[in-house]
């Protein structure tokens, strides 16, 4: 299913790509040396019940994962990339971790995640592969406008994280999002220009560049059944925003910053 949004639909996906960049801001200043996936866990549903708002997450069963999801934010640390279910663990010093959350306020849905370095160790390799995916981000939000097609989204992504240096899986990638969190069209991290679908305003679509340093075959955690491990052991990075496609380009709903924007040239500037 693709939904097109009315400019109502609009008007609460922006207050939902609000809150879901408002609680991870809050998460990133939070996360220190000693932080407990746990306690972020409990942040996050504080914070989403004081909105109001509803969690993607809770009760999501989807084939992939094994029963209810159970808990309100992801948390991957080093080797996990995707759907890191919290657990009783404590964060230390360079460690990566990537927080993604998803929530609806008056029945639409925003996604985003972000990946950060913890304390003050700051390991090249990471740091690059953190940066290869803002880059990626920024890029495909600078194409996408009415008339592009999502494999121009694909293939901008993919080049960018190639040139990199990085393996790239198109398992799992961006998707539509509107009164669901996932829907059609599937936006894999990789692609050919020209194909697929042709953006119209009023779509809604969350592109999430993700890749591990060394490969690109995933393994799922056998303890939880839930969370993404790169096969190799190596580090990983994801970054994703939810965007609105509009008559003068991309609008980002979950920009963390004090406000929200359109930004002419999106590639050169920060994401956070």
């Amino acid at each position: 299913m693709i939904e097109i949004l009315s400019p109502a639909e609009l008007a609460r996906a922006r207050e939902s790509g609000a809150l879901v960049a408002h609680i991870l801001r809050t998460l990133t200043e939070r996360v220190t040396v000693g932080t407990n996936l746990l306690d972020l866990d409990r942040w996050a549903r504080t914070m989403i019940v004081e909105a109001g708002a509803v969690s993607c997450y809770v009760d999501y069963a989807p084939t992939f994962g094994r029963g209810p999801f159970g808990h309100y934010i992801c948390t991957s640390v080093n080797d996990a990339v995707l759907h890191g279910r919290p657990r009783d663990q404590t964060l230390a010093d360079g460690d990566l971790l990537t927080l993604d959350l998803a929530v609806s306020t008056g029945g639409i849905a925003a996604d985003s995640a972000v990946s950060v370095l913890v304390g003050q160790s700051r390991p090249s390799e990471s740091v690059a592969m953190i940066d290869a995916t803002e880059r990626a981000l920024a890029a495909a939000i600078a194409v996408a406008r009415p008339g592009a097609r999502i494999g121009d989204l694909s293939h901008t992504i993919g080049s960018v994280l190639s040139e990199a240096g990085y393996p790239v899986n198109t398992q799992f990638g961006g998707h539509g999002i509107g009164s669901t969190m996932h829907q059609d069209p599937h936006v894999a991290n990789t692609g050919r220009p020209g194909r697929g679908y042709t953006l119209r305003p009023g779509l809604l679509l969350a592109l999430e560049p993700w890749v591990m340093a060394d490969t690109a075959e995933l393994v799922t955690d056998p303890d939880d059944g839930w969370t993404l491990r790169s096969a190799t052991g190596c580090r990983t990075a994801h970054s994703e925003h939810t965007i609105a496609i509009t008559d003068d380009g991309a609008e980002i709903l979950t920009l963390r910053s004090e406000s929200a924007q359109r930004p002419d040239d999106v590639t050169g500037m920060s994401l956070t």
